[in-house]
Formats: C-alpha cells, sequence, structure tokens
C-alpha cells in the first residue's frame, strides 16, 4: 500500500500508533487495561452530494425490506401467495415465478458464492462501498442517528444534553428516543419473520397468540439485537465484532478507488485567516469537519484506516467548508494512493481499473454467474428417483419367470398436474405394470402438480429371457414438456441357481 506522508513526513502507520498511545495517555489508563471502553461519538450532520446518495439508498432498501413479504403472486392449487416465501412447512422456496426445492439448494450456495465475488470485485475497484452504504448494520445505524437528531438535535445538542444533569426535559427526550428505537426494532424484527410464513396469516396468528413460538422467538431476538447493535453498539459492531474489515484488507492495493484525503494538496495544513495568502501551505485548514462527521469517529487525515467505512460523509464536510473559505471541493475525495502520490510527484493519475486481481474477481463472476443462468435455463420440470425393493431383492414366479418390484418417486416442479408415460429399458422382453393394471410396455400416470407422486411397479422377464444376476436398466418418465431418466438394476439371481 501507498506511503501516506502527514506534514511532518512521517508514514500513516506511525501516525495511527501514536494517535492511539495520546488516547490512551488522556484516558489515563496505558497499559493498564486490556479493554477500550467506548467514547461515545456525536456524528454531526452534513449535506452534500453523497450524504443525498445515502438518505436514497436508506429508503429504496428499507423499502425493499418492510414491503417485499407483502407482495402478491398468484400460483394454483392452494399454494402460498406470497412472492417470496422461505416455506420450511411445505419445503419450497418462492421467489416470484421460480420455487427452489430442497434438492436444489445448489442454486442458493451458487448465489452466495455470487454475492461474495461481487462483493470482492468491488472491493477491490472501490473499496468499502458495501460497508458504507447498503451493509444492514450501517442503514439502521442511519436511521437510528436520524431517531436521535428528532428527540436531542444535532451533535452540539446531543453533548450538552448527555453532560446536563436529569430533568423533565432530558427524561422525555431520552425516553422518546429509546421508544421508537424499540419500534423499528420491533418492526425490524416483526418484517423478518414474515418472510417464513405467509404475511398476512401469520400476522394475525402472531397478535391472537396463535403464531409458532419460533415466530415470536425470531421477532424478540432480531428486536433485541438491531436494538442493540444500531442504537448503542454502532462503530463497536464494525471494529470488533465484523469480520470484513480485516478481510477487505487483502483485497485493497494502492489503485483501489477509497475515500482519500488528498495530501498533496492538503499538507501542511494548519488555520487560515480570511484575507491571508495560500501561497506556501495547503487547502486543509485543520477545522476538524470531516472529523465530527464521521460517525466512525476517526481522522480521514491520518489515511487508510480499519475503521473507515468509506461512507463518505467527510467529502461532503470538507466540502462544505472548501466552499467557505474560496477553495476548490475534492480535498477529500474518491480517489487512490497512487494517484496522490502521482501527483505529489508532479506524474499524471494513473488509474489502474484492470487488475490482475480485478480480472480474476471477474472472470469468476462471470463463470458462476453462467452457471447459475445455464442451470435455471436447463432446469427440468420433472425429476425422479428410483427405490429398488431390498426384501425380498427378486421374486421367482411359478413359471420360471423373475419379478423386480420398484417404487417412483416422480417430482413435478410445475403447478400444473402432469400426465406422463413410465417405460423400463435395459432388460430383453421385461414387461412392466402397476398394482390393478395389466402388464405392458408402459405405465400412465399423473404426476401431482408441486408434489412428489409415488408410484408402485413391477418388472417381469420372461424364463427364456433371464438376464444376469444384476442388470443394469434405465427407468424413463415422459411428460408433455420434459422427459428424465433414472439408471436402476433387475437383479434375477441366475448366477446362484
Amino acid at each position: 500500500m501507498t506511503v501516506v506522508i502527514d506534514r511532518a513526513n512521517r508514514p500513516a502507520a506511525s501516525r495511527s500508533a501514536e494517535s492511539a498511545a495520546d488516547h490512551a495517555r488522556q484516558r489515563g489508563d496505558a497499559g493498564n487495561s486490556l479493554y477500550k471502553p467506548r467514547t461515545p461519538i456525536y456524528p454531526k450532520l452534513v449535506h452534500g452530494h453523497w450524504r443525498r446518495i445515502k438518505w436514497a439508498l436508506l429508503i429504496v432498501m428499507l423499502t425493499i425490506y418492510y414491503v417485499t413479504p407483502w407482495i402478491r403472486w398468484p400460483r394454483p392449487h392452494g399454494l402460498p401467495q406470497q412472492a417470496v416465501l422461505v416455506d420450511f412447512e411445505g419445503a419450497r422456496f418462492y421467489f416470484f415465478g421460480l420455487q427452489l426445492w430442497p434438492q436444489e439448494v445448489y442454486f442458493i450456495t451458487g448465489l452466495l458464492v455470487m454475492a461474495a465475488l461481487a462483493l470482492f470485485l468491488v472491493t477491490a475497484l472501490f473499496g468499502r462501498l458495501w460497508c458504507g452504504y447498503a451493509c444492514p448494520q450501517t442503514v439502521w445505524t442511519d436511521l437510528y442517528i436520524y431517531v436521535e437528531r428528532m428527540f436531542e438535535g444535532d451533535r452540539n445538542a446531543r453533548m450538552r444534553l448527555d453532560a446536563a444533569p436529569w430533568s423533565l426535559d432530558k427524561l422525555w427526550r431520552k425516553g422518546g428516543k429509546h421508544l421508537v428505537w424499540l419500534g423499528v426494532a420491533f418492526g425490524t424484527g416483526g418484517a423478518w419473520i414474515f418472510y417464513f410464513r405467509d404475511a398476512p396469516t401469520l400476522l394475525h396468528e402472531f397478535w391472537t397468540l396463535q403464531a409458532p413460538m419460533n415466530s415470536y422467538v425470531s421477532c424478540l431476538l432480531l428486536t433485541g439485537t438491531t436494538y442493540l447493535f444500531a442504537g448503542h453498539m454502532r462503530e463497536q459492531v464494525c471494529t470488533y465484532m465484523c469480520p470484513w474489515p480485516r478481510i477487505q484488507g487483502a483485497m485493497l492495493d494502492q489503485h483501489s478507488v477509497q475515500v482519500t484525503y488528498r495530501y498533496d494538496r492538503g499538507e501542511p495544513r494548519g488555520a487560515h485567516k480570511k484575507g491571508a495568502t495560500w501561497e506556501g501551505r495547503g487547502d486543509c485548514v485543520d477545522c476538524n469537519a470531516c472529523v465530527v462527521a464521521c460517525p466512525m469517529g476517526i481522522d480521514i487525515r491520518n489515511g487508510p484506516q480499519l475503521e473507515c467505512i468509506n461512507c463518505a460523509l467527510c467529502i461532503d464536510a470538507c466540502d462544505e467548508i472548501m466552499g467557505r473559505v474560496g477553495r476548490p471541493t475534492g480535498l477529500i475525495a474518491y480517489d487512490t494512493d497512487a494517484a496522490v502520490a502521482d501527483r505529489e510527484a508532479g506524474v499524471k493519475p494513473r488509474y489502474k481499473f484492470l487488475r490482475p486481481r480485478t480480472a480474476y474477481y471477474a472472470v469468476a463472476l462471470a463463470l458462476v454467474s453462467g452457471l447459475m443462468v445455464w442451470g435455471l435455463a436447463t432446469r427440468a420440470p420433472l425429476e425422479l428417483h428410483v427405490l429398488r425393493d431390498r426384501n425380498p431383492t427378486f421374486v421367482r414366479l411359478h413359471d420360471g419367470a423373475i419379478r423386480n418390484g420398484y417404487t417412483l418417486k416422480i417430482a413435478n416442479k410445475t403447478f400444473a398436474d402432469a400426465p406422463v408415460e413410465v417405460r423400463f429399458a435395459g432388460v430383453p422382453g421385461a414387461q412392466l405394470w402397476t398394482p390393478g393394471e395389466p402388464a405392458g410396455g408402459a405405465v400412465r400416470v399423473v404426476a401431482t402438480a408441486n408434489e412428489i407422486t409415488a408410484v408402485r411397479v413391477f418388472v417381469r422377464t420372461p424364463p427364456q429371457e433371464l438376464p444376469a444376476a444384476s442388470q443394469p436398466a434405465v427407468f424413463e418418465v415422459r411428460g408433455p414438456r420434459a422427459s428424465v431418466a433414472a439408471k436402476t438394476v433387475f437383479l434375477s439371481g441366475a448366477a446362484n441357481p
């Protein structure tokens, strides 16, 4: 990673270590404690381009989360009418017109692999965009801070309120805030359980105390974790509990676009008086606007840090100050370490989006995505499993013929009943029949929609066509839209008369 040089020409790592030591000395517990008590962070509200993007994404993602369980999707035969549903009782996953069976869990695995590779690619290219804009911890923390400002005001007002003695004003503000927090947390937990049971039905069952116990337990757990993580722990979840900040360090390099302090333009920094010249100094006026706007409580001018979630609020804060002092915006911006170093050296900045690691992630993502599309496009509407009788393995009939019994399980993955024809191949002269029907070349059954239909069949070979002790064979099921086959064996005991 490119070394960031500050005004004293020290590497960022050294400054971070010195800063940590300074904090420890200020607490008076340097070397005496293994745990750092949480220092409350009071992020200041900023206005600007990136803050508007964050508000828009917050609204979109929360709307998707809360509204999706209530979207209806027509399905026949009394099947669930919910567009997105993980139906554990029916052992199905419904996503609009698509339904997945338990044996198709590999599609879920593929989707998770795609999501991971997409996250790797985005991180290598643009840093922690996920953390700053789309992570549930970030989204709900933003929402909780918004509620906090509604009751307690912005940064300075909240700090004064916390330092003030308890009074009626402080009590109603704190109490109102926590009540709304709990309401949001309860809505979060309540929305989650609707993904696993029909939402209108569960809503009625929940309030009439007729819902399954796991619905109440799940709602309670998610309510508690949302209230705790977004209301009280906040940045500690990102710094100490989430493994991603440590993993993403292996995916970043000097060409990754991240929120960056352009020290080549900002240093040497210092206070600036109106009318004073800008000659011989940098654009940073050391106002700490970027620090007080940061929800993680860090100073972006110290270079890349584990705690930084790339939310870009420091960019909006700095741009506002630059506008006030008459300097160009972009002192803090999405940039790369390599570009900053190039400008400092007087070289035109280079932005390398196509690099070995990004090419690898892109190719891997394309391959997995292609396999997923191919799998869904060629997904058979019918599936066949053959269970051969184990006891007895075969029956010798009075005329010397051999009979084997099988149970066929035909899975019809469509929403319509399917008339199918069952055939048997691999044994010369074999006859196939089902109980109550005459023997012949094929058996006709109706595969029930969205169900597994069990069919009991027998296969008989005449005495003159006795096969070997174990003869490979095939059952084939032919439907109106697809055919499917499954291998089996026919046993005769011919080697042991």
